[in-house]
Parts: structure tokens; sequence; C-alpha cells
């Protein structure tokens, strides 16, 4: 791949050598996780660029800006939605529509969590649902733990099915151009299929064991789900606001708007909403405290880590992995599919699906000129989407969405083990990929 840079490596060193060290070791203290992982991927960012491996226009060129600016935008559209309490409200519902029934309120909590993870993301979902949850089942008297773990598959096997889903999705989108639609056709099919045997599984698992008394029920029904919203006004103004940035998605290819400008427009025009009838003081303050919503650590490790990723692809280490693998593949596009599936799954249950996923976009596109170009390649994409998406759920660590709740639970008392949950996590992880298998077999091969 020709970028027209020409690495300049102090002391004549290879680049690809290089950027390789630079890269393993940015690996290796995400995956130690004793120091922030945005901390690792900017240190490893400068480090590519002080060694000479990229300069700073270079290093920019890399950072995928679509990326950030949707997250971003999702993040402050999801922030000013909670204050109205419509989340509080869904949860509560829920649990009423299954008149207190321990399992099945596990079941339409994971139904839940999964359709709020495919509209939103599943690490926004995750942060929204779990203290309602822990809320409910502490009135009902049952053990959190299946719900907390139900809800970390539901939300990674929801994100799945959309664009804007899961951050590994986000990344696939834009940068090999799929938009929201391509997603919802390709992805959404196989996520409810596979939802559907994740329902079932936790059912036999725990969901038939769990019971409550009637006195303990009775405190759930009595919970007023119109209580929990707070204000109704925002309310009806977020689900507007989020109503148009889901069309925008759909129609965005016929619009030409990449989806930043749609999520950005959105969050501008939810901030304008909320803040235009305040004076200018408390709108400061109210606009602070949305910015300070922003999960900024998620945007600076993306920032990061694209600078390290294009440093390796600069280097030449990418496109001599993607020959290899064109070469250990027989040039055969399903053995490829496959093996992406198979490899992302296992590689993401192991170390974050994010950096994963980021590298292993340049290295498909890199196989492209051997299958034919990049329409040809399709069907990689989607299997790179499920191995990852699906994949997350195997551990603890295999997804943000899942530290994310074994931290919230750890704060309410819900021991989370990392080899409990894997015991649990990865079987049921390896019957979704042997669905997904089935699926892209079907489909595309």
């Amino acid at each position: 791949m020709d970028h027209g840079f020409v690495p300049n490596v102090y002391f004549g060193l290879d680049p690809m050598a290089v950027s390789t060290v630079i890269l393993a070791v940015t690996y290796a203290v995400i995956i130690w996780d004793k120091l922030n992982r945005a901390i690792v991927a900017l240190l490893g960012a400068a480090g590519m660029i002080l060694i000479g491996v990229l300069d700073q226009h270079e290093a920019l060129k890399g950072v995928d800006w679509n990326t950030i600016g949707l997250l971003t935008g999702m993040m402050i559209l999801v922030s000013i939605s909670r204050r109205s309490g419509m989340f509080q409200y869904l949860a509560i519902w829920a649990a009423k529509k299954a008149k207190a029934n321990p399992a099945g309120i596990l079941i339409l909590l994971q139904i839940t969590t999964a359709a709020l993870s495919a509209a939103l993301d599943n690490v926004t979902t995750v942060l929204l649902v779990v203290p309602v949850t822990i809320a409910i089942v502490r009135e009902l008297d049952v053990p959190p733990y299946p719900y907390l773990f139900a809800e970390v598959f539901a939300s990674n096997i929801g994100g799945t099915a959309t664009l804007i889903g899961d951050p590994p999705n986000i990344l696939i989108g834009s940068l090999a151009g799929l938009d929201f639609n391509a997603f919802l056709i390709h992805l959404a099919p196989l996520a409810i299929v596979v939802m559907i045997a994740q329902l079932g599984m936790i059912h036999l698992l725990w969901g038939r064991y769990l019971k409550s008394i009637p006195e303990r029920q009775a405190l759930v029904m009595g919970m007023d789900e119109r209580a929990a919203i707070e204000d109704p006004v925002l309310l009806k103004q977020s689900l507007v606001v989020l109503g148009l940035v889901i069309v925008g998605f759909v129609l965005a290819r016929p619009l030409h708007l990449e989806p930043a400008t749609i999520a950005i427009g959105g969050a501008a025009l939810l901030m304008l909403l909320d803040n235009w009838q305040h004076h200018a003081e408390h709108q400061s303050e109210n606009v602070h405290k949305t910015f300070g919503d922003v999960e900024w650590i998620t945007i600076f490790f993306f920032v990061g880590l694209f600078i390290v990723v294009h440093g390796v692809e600069v280097g030449g280490l990418l496109n001599l992995l993607a020959e290899k693998l064109v070469a250990a593949t027989g040039g055969d596009l399903a053995v490829a599919g496959y093996a992406i599936l198979w490899a992302s799954a296992v590689l993401s249950a192991i170390v974050d699906n994010i950096p994963f996923v980021a590298t292993m976009i340049p290295l498909i596109k890199s196989m492209a000129p051997a299958f034919g170009g990049p329409e040809a390649i399709e069907p990689l994409w989607w299997c790179l989407a499920l191995g990852a998406c699906l994949g997350g759920n195997g551990t603890m660590i295999g997804a943000s969405a899942n530290l994310i709740v074994a931290g919230l639970g750890e704060r309410n008392g819900v021991p989370f083990r990392f080899v409990t949950y894997t015991l649990y996590g990865f079987p049921m992880m390896l019957v979704s990929i042997i669905i997904a298998h089935l699926y892209v077999w079907l489909r595309y091969f």
C-alpha cells in the first residue's frame, strides 16, 4: 500500500521492526491492565512519531475522525436523554410486564438491553440498565449475578446488529465504507437468531431456578415507572431527536452524509433544545456537565490506537501479513472468511476487541487485490464484525461493556470473577460463533 510517506527512523533502524515492537508493547501494557488504556495508547502514538516511523502530519492521517465524531455525538445524545428518565422507565416497565416473575424479568431485561444496544450502543446501554436491574433484583431478593451476566451477553449480541451498536462495528463501517443499512441487512437477522439461542441457554442455566416470594413480587409491581420520568419535555425532545438521528443513519447514503455528521448534528440539536430557554451562565454549566459525560478515555484511546496501527501499516507489517494470510488460505475467500471469524472470536475474548479490530481492518483491506477488489471481500467484513462483537462475550475483558458491568457489579457487592465468568461465558460464546459460521456459510460462501 503506497502511503507516499517514507519513514525516517532514528539510527537507520528498520521501520517494520520498530513499529511492530511499539504495537506489541502497547498491546501488552493494555492487557496488563495496570495503566489506563488511554494513557498507553497515547504513549504508543507518541513513540511512533518520536522515533520517526511517522511524522505528526502522517500520524493524524491515520486517525479516523468519522469514528471519533460518531462516538462523541452518540455519547452526548445519550447523556442528555438519560436525564429524562426514559431508560429507568423501560426497565421498570419490563419488570412489571413480566408480572415480577424473576425468570420473566430475566428474559425481558435481556431483550430490552439488546434492543437499546442496537439503537444506541452497548457500553451506554449497560451503564443505564445495570443500576435499575440491581434495584429490581434486590426488591425480589434473587441473586443479581445471572441478570448482570445475561445483560453483558445481550448488550454485545444486540450491539452486533447495527453500525452504531458496538465500537468494532463503528470502526469497520467507517474504514470499510459500509453504511447503517448494510449492517442492518447483513447482521441484524443473525443477531436475532443468536439472541433467541442465548435466551434459551440463560433460562436453562439460571432462569428456571429463580424464585421469589409473593410479598417481594408485590414490591416490584408497586414500582411506578411514570415516576422514573423526571423531565417529560426533555423525554419528548430526546425521542424526536434520536428518531431523526436513526432516520439520518438509514438515509445517509442518498443524503451523502457521514455517520459522524448525523450524530454530531443530532447532539448539537438536542443540546440546543435542552439549553435555549436558560440564561448564559446556566447554559455553560449544562453544556459543561454534558461534555463531562462523554467518555474521553474511550475517545483518546481510539485516537492513540489509530496512530499506533497506522504506524504498523506504514512500516509494512500488515501488507506482509496479508500476503501470508492469502497464501495460507490458498486464495479461497470462504477459507479466509472462516479463519477471520474464528480467529476474531477467540482473540477478541482474550484482548479487548477494539484494538484487535483496528489492527485487522487495514490487514483485510490489503487482501482485496488478491481476491479481486474491495467489493469481493465484503463477506470478510461481516466475518470480522461477527467474530469481534460476539467473541467479546467470551471473557470478562473481551469487550468494554463487560468491564463496565463487572465494575458496576463489584461496586454494588456483586462479585465478578474472571474464571467464573469464563466458565459460563466461553462455551456460550462458542455456540454463538457456530451459529454465525453456519450463517456466513449459507449466505456468502
